[in-house]
């Protein structure tokens, strides 16, 4: 396994190609001489443990893999958070595009980019924030199987011959759901319509669970309370947005954490003359979903965010557009209130004095301050997503 029996001095770069079962290592020096290349299996993490002690004050660098979070509490048990960096994997191109490309040549090349401080890295989480996120992704995983359920419920009872529903507002409410369980379709629809309904019950048992959990993690974290007053933010989407932020000053402006949300255009700039395309793509998914379910939200329950959606209709804008313009509009305002530290809050509109001149409308912009002045207070309205 081992190329190399003298004990080195230095510094050192280990470049680490983490796969499922076993990871590939390449240790260099700062003179870019390969030390030692290996394989380590995931049976045994405390290999990690003994190469990292080969090499006192090394770093370590590896790809964002779906459970790179295994690999990295291996590595902080013996490793500072600082000498650990993630890549980005979607901007390392040098290895996805390269013509020879083994396990051995991607660990080589990451210790390489690692040493010319070359690395495009991504933001660690806490454990904490990476637990809630966990809670919160299982909570959305169910929530939409209780929608493709619902959705077959009712496509299986549109398919029967003179069947007469219980008239209430919610098919899946209390009511409806005893009317429904108390239907006699011939089989095999009365079977399947007694399963859907058990599996109904079973996730609705899940959610209730996975919710509880999330409130008992959330109580020491005063920045949901800021989310939570912006109007459209129900206790799910504010909790996604925390955990998706975790540490405000990160991002250095509002247009930054629009970036980082997807919520602004691909640009394309050359000879003078700029084009704006599509959203981003390699961006925070679970954030923008988070701003664009709550920009939903808010124009229907703030007049703020409701003229400022109307306003961009009339400009000639699509809908998707409009409430992307309001998503984003959200967003920063949702800087600003976590980087201030404080919750949303409004103002009544300014008394017109008695023989004072009439103030001409002015066009409303994305700034923070207009939105202190024509913003509504926070109230219970639910989330789009709940």
């Amino acid at each position: 396994m081992s190329q190399t029996t003298q004990q080195p001095s230095g510094l050192f770069y280990i470049g680490i190609d983490f796969h499922k079962h076993y990871s590939v290592f390449c240790v260099i020096d700062g003179r870019n001489t390969i030390l030692e290349r290996g394989r380590i299996d995931h049976k045994i993490p405390t290999a990690f443990e003994l190469l990292i002690k080969r090499y006192p004050g090394c770093r370590v660098v590896f790809e964002t893999t779906m459970n790179w979070h295994w690999l990295y509490e291996v590595l902080e048990a013996h490793l500072d958070h600082n000498d650990i960096v993630l890549a980005n994997a979607y901007k390392t191109r040098i290895i996805a595009e390269a013509q020879v490309k083994t396990d051995k040549v991607d660990a080589h090349i990451l210790a390489k980019l690692l040493r010319g401080d070359l690395i495009s890295t991504v933001h660690i989480p806490s454990k904490s924030t990476r637990e809630r996120k966990e809670v919160l992704r299982q909570r959305c995983f169910f929530v939409r199987q209780r929608t493709m359920l619902r959705n077959r419920i009712q496509r299986l009872l549109s398919a029967q011959h003179n069947l007469q529903l219980p008239q209430c507002s919610d098919l899946f409410g209390k009511k409806g759901i005893s009317a429904l369980c108390k239907l006699k379709l011939p089989d095999p629809a009365g079977l399947l319509l007694r399963q859907q309904l058990e599996v109904l019950e079973s996730l609705k048992i899940r959610i209730a669970e996975d919710e509880a959990t999330l409130k008992k993690m959330l109580e020491a974290t005063p920045e949901l309370d800021f989310v939570l007053s912006i109007p459209g933010m129900g206790p799910i989407l504010a909790a996604v947005v925390v955990s998706e932020v975790d540490d405000i000053s990160r991002f250095p402006s509002a247009q930054k954490l629009c970036g980082y949300a997807g919520l602004c255009p691909t640009t394309s700039s050359s000879g003078g003359k700029t084009n704006n395309g599509r959203l981003m793509r390699a961006c925070n998914k679970w954030l923008r979903w988070a701003f664009v379910e709550a920009a939903w939200v808010s124009v229907g329950c703030s007049p703020y965010f409701g003229n400022y959606y109307k306003r961009k209709r009339t400009m000639g804008k699509k809908a998707n557009t409009a409430i992307i313009a309001t998503a984003r509009l959200m967003a920063r305002i949702c800087w600003q209130l976590l980087t201030e530290k404080r919750a949303y809050e409004s103002f009544p509109p300014a008394q017109k004095l008695q023989g004072q001149p009439e103030e001409k409308p002015r066009a409303s912009s994305c700034s923070i301050k207009e939105n202190k002045d024509f913003a509504m207070p926070k109230d219970t309205f639910p989330s789009r997503s709940d």
